[in-house]
């Protein structure tokens, strides 16, 4: 199974939806592919223009690593020369703070993930969970 942009949408809408719901500063929401590509972004008013790098680096550091960006900060404390390495490889997108959520189809396979930031890490990573399960997918947060 591919991502679909319609799903991509509903991630988007969702992850936004949630935020308001829970009181969430203004956020940036980008979903991608499972080869680090692009499929849709938003970002909701008041949300500075910055935040799509960071949203985009977490979204793409987990899919590249196929680890969710929470763990790449984990892995950031145990093995920080590897994370810098990996940083470069990837150009610097690669932002190892909770936000960048996997999305697993029904089989299991890795289709893209969701990068959100606006809020603290935890909630942006709350929001991407809200949104891939909207779409029908698995999230790994």
């Amino acid at each position: 199974m591919t991502l679909t942009l319609d799903q991509a949408r509903t991630i988007i809408a969702t992850a936004r939806a949630k935020g308001r719901e829970a009181g969430m500063k203004p956020l940036s929401v980008v979903v991608l592919d499972a080869g680090g590509h692009v499929l849709a972004f938003e970002r909701e008013d008041g949300s500075p223009s910055g935040r799509f790098a960071i949203a985009f680096g977490k979204a793409h550091g987990a899919v590249m690593m196929g680890v969710p960006s929470r763990r790449l900060g984990e892995m950031a404390v145990e093995r920080p020369h590897f994370i810098a390495a990996a940083g470069g490889a990837f150009d610097g997108k690669l932002v190892p703070v909770a936000g960048g959520v996997l999305l697993r189809d029904a089989t299991g396979a890795l289709v893209g993930a969701v990068g959100i930031s606006g809020d603290t890490s935890d909630n942006d990573a709350l929001a991407g969970v809200a949104g891939a399960e909207a779409a029908g997918l698995t999230a790994e947060a």
